[in-house]
């Protein structure tokens, strides 16, 4: 199967990043995909459910009417709608006034806190930080957060608020995105790059996927390659962020990437596509990518970027 024209049949929101670094088409081909986004397809079906105020679903982290019984964490709210339109490649003129609609309307579910302050979880504090630099938000007290917050064997963990000193792999690749794209996007800080440094080192002493007392793997998780990725993490989310650090910072990648490669690579079915292995249940406007077992062209699409292969 020749999977190039397979992954550019797709939504812009896809469809530009792979002229761009999959087929390395012209930037103006690729730009004018990605101008579609917001008016096209699936970009603009989530830009059509944005409220007045500025949220989604009337809530910052959790929708409004969030059931405690729902099956999974829902998808709909304000800060994970904003991560997919960022993640997607929305230009971020398409929601002019929305830094300062949240600004004004929206509050943590955890203690009523403002908005673009964060609250204390890694992961929410992550996301927010690479959403209000996109959108053009004051994050800068979010992002003196982070080195604030680092554990001492180098990464970060949400339980620390109960008292954890060790790091997660879920909270640390989550910090470690969201911290690469505000310094992507604003120039970061001495700080930051040093804190990102210690939480990269953090993984790449595992591996990516083992414990550092007794090699044991981590969990199932760390070997799954699926799409959206949300909060957990895997080995596609890994090696997609160690790839890009990599590339941002003007390095080589680090050979303890290599192993995770490899499993990636090992996945590939003969027709040169990767399958969707799983998916996290919870409430979402729209799916977004296939079920569990197809061939899954974000998938695909990723893995190919990761490995620097062009088909």
């Amino acid at each position: 199967m020749k999977v190039t024209p397979w992954l550019l049949d797709s939504d812009p929101t896809l469809r530009w990043q792979v002229e761009r670094d999959i087929v390395r088409a012209p930037a103006e081909v690729w730009q004018e995909t990605r101008s579609r986004i917001a008016t096209e397809g699936d970009g603009a079906a989530l830009l059509a459910h944005q409220d007045p105020d500025g949220q989604w679903a009337q809530g910052a982290y959790f929708p409004s009417d969030a059931d405690e019984e729902e099956d999974g964490q829902p998808w709909t709210a304000t800060t994970w709608t904003l991560t997919t339109l960022r993640e997607w490649g929305l230009a971020a003129e398409a929601l002019a006034g929305t830094a300062e609609k949240l600004e004004a309307n929206a509050r943590w579910e955890y203690e009523d806190l403002p908005y673009w302050r964060g609250e204390v979880d890694v992961c929410i504090n992550a996301m927010t930080l690479a959403n209000g630099a996109w959108l053009g938000a004051d994050v800068r007290a979010l992002a003196d957060w982070f080195p604030e917050h680092q554990l001492p064997d180098g990464g970060w963990n949400c339980d620390w608020v109960e008292g954890s000193q060790r790091s997660s792999f879920h909270s640390t690749i989550n910090a470690l995105i969201g911290i690469l794209d505000y310094e992507q996007r604003t120039g970061g800080s001495r700080d930051l790059r040093v804190a990102r440094a210690r939480g990269e080192e953090y993984l790449l002493q595992r591996r990516l996927r083992y414990r550092l007392s007794d090699g044991s793997p981590v969990g199932p998780w760390a070997t799954q390659l699926l799409y959206p990725m949300r909060w957990p993490f895997s080995a596609l989310k890994a090696v997609d962020y160690f790839t890009r650090a990599a590339h941002h910072d003007g390095v080589p990648l680090d050979p303890r990437v290599g192993e995770s490669l490899g499993l990636v690579r090992s996945r590939r079915r003969r027709d040169g596509r990767w399958r969707q292995e799983g998916q996290l249940p919870g409430r979402v406007w729209f799916p977004t990518d296939v079920p569990t077992g197809a061939p899954s062209k974000w998938v695909t699409f990723l893995a190919l970027r990761a490995l620097n292969e062009h088909p």
